[in-house]
């Protein structure tokens, strides 16, 4: 059964032509950079529970920074890195800024990358299915005679391979990808509303 199925891949991947290559590089990639993402989300503290940060922002609010060192003192999730800077320096608006462009790349990762394969994967579909056309249409050009008419729809319908391919990566890539850019943007919201506590705090 296995090898059956590795057979029809690698019969898939020649009918496709060279450009499967990149195509199963960018399908590699994408799994790689989604699996590192879910990671970080759900298992190495980008997200924090909506109670905890209620507590945090708090704590802040009071100006109870013991309590605030208490919590975030094993905290490294983004969220935790910016309330130990505000509370070793401050919660001015540069240490503010400073601290959470800090961990901005952390919030951000591979975003870019994931963009790129989306819009990468079908447009390198379709340069597959052009030159697999171009190649039928020599064909036709040819001065061979064709004995079977079948051999152009084939060719045809295997340059096609390519763009089905890109397209399934794209839309693999997609639906993660928006969803950790709305991760990302509610972190981002959740940081500056805890800075906004602690400068409340601050101020009082």
């Amino acid at each position: 059964m296995q090898e059956e199925v590795l057979q029809d891949l690698t019969s898939i991947f020649e009918r496709g032509g060279y450009v499967m290559i990149p195509l199963l590089l960018l399908s590699v990639l994408s799994v790689a950079l989604i699996f590192e993402r879910c990671w970080f989300w759900l298992f190495a503290g980008g997200k924090n529970s909506l109670r905890r940060l209620d507590k945090l922002n708090s704590a802040f609010m009071h100006g109870d920074m013991d309590s605030v060192r208490k919590m975030v003192k094993r905290d490294f999730s983004p969220q935790g890195m910016v309330a130990k800077r505000v509370v070793d320096d401050g919660s001015s608006d540069a240490v503010a800024m400073g601290a959470v462009e800090m961990q901005r790349p952390r919030i951000d990762r591979n975003m870019v990358a994931l963009s790129t394969i989306i819009t990468a994967a079908p447009l390198l579909g379709i340069l597959g299915t052009v030159i697999g056309i171009i190649d039928s249409f020599n064909l036709l050009g040819a001065e061979v005679v064709l004995t079977d008419p079948a051999d152009v729809a084939s060719g045809i319908a295997s340059a096609l391979l390519t763009t089905a391919f890109g397209l399934i990566i794209a839309l693999v890539t997609l639906f993660p990808y928006m969803l950790f850019r709305g991760w990302s943007s509610s972190a981002i919201g959740r940081i500056e509303a805890m800075i906004a506590a602690a400068q409340q705090g601050a101020a009082k």
